[in-house]
């Protein structure tokens, strides 16, 4: 009975492949479906020959023209393949780039259009990945970031990260603020000791960190710039 039931299973499941391949949909070698399911597996034999050997990481980015890349990080952080994959039904290589990293890393948010921030596997350091040459991305590395705790993007003008929370009745976190519009702010660090809370403005940019010394602002004049401009058209 069984056997019966995986056998009338096979033959559909050949003929919603070969259905498939008759509509034009994909290549024979490709179509992997079960009867039910709008799914079509696509094989890495099917694929661009970037797209043909494994990886340790990757992650999508949106392109300023709208394009979406795939990046794929390999031989332990030392190169990335580039992929558009705007189209899945085009998959296009773009590329391979190779980077001086210091080992496997993970990505771990968007910094703005044009960056990625990544954190190292084994030193659990961050470093920003400078995409404004979409098929030569380059690596910067954030000199004096000794913190390594919960990361706060600060959209595509920076990031802030957080000391691990301390264990009393009222944690507080020292904050290192790094501004990424340019490869020279990455030398600039800066910190904030015993934050208390946090709160952000989205339409502003603005991050507010309360610390017993004080309120700390991170102002993002572009965001600001923008805002005002929306509000004076509607104005007008």
């Amino acid at each position: 009975m069984k056997h019966s039931a995986d056998s009338k299973f096979t033959q559909c499941l050949r003929g919603v492949a070969m259905a498939l391949v008759a509509s034009g949909a994909v290549a024979a070698s490709v179509a992997y479906a079960r009867p039910g399911d709008s799914l079509v597996l696509v094989q890495p034999k099917d694929l661009p020959q970037l797209a043909r050997q494994g990886g340790v990481a990757m992650f999508l980015h949106q392109t300023v023209d709208a394009r979406t890349l795939l990046y794929v990080e390999h031989e332990q952080g030392a190169g990335l393949d580039v992929l558009d994959v705007t189209d899945p039904s085009h998959i296009k290589g773009e590329g391979s780039a190779q980077l001086d990293a210091a080992g496997a890393f993970d990505f771990v948010s968007a910094l703005g259009e044009q960056a990625e921030l990544i954190r190292f596997r084994q030193s659990e350091e961050n470093a920003v990945l400078d995409l404004h040459k979409e098929r030569a991305p380059t690596l910067n590395t954030v000199h004096g970031l000794t913190l390594q705790g919960q990361i706060m993007p600060l959209g595509g003008d920076g990031f802030a990260v957080s000391a691990p929370v301390a264990a009393d009745a009222h944690p507080t976190r020292d904050y290192q603020v790094v501004a990424t519009g340019n490869a020279q702010q990455l030398q600039r660090v800066f910190d904030v000791k015993q934050v208390r809370a946090q709160v952000a403005n989205q339409d502003t940019g603005t991050t507010f960190l309360l610390t017993d010394n004080g309120l700390y602002l991170i102002r993002r004049p572009a965001v600001e710039m923008a805002l005002q401009f929306r509000e004076n058209s509607n104005a007008n």
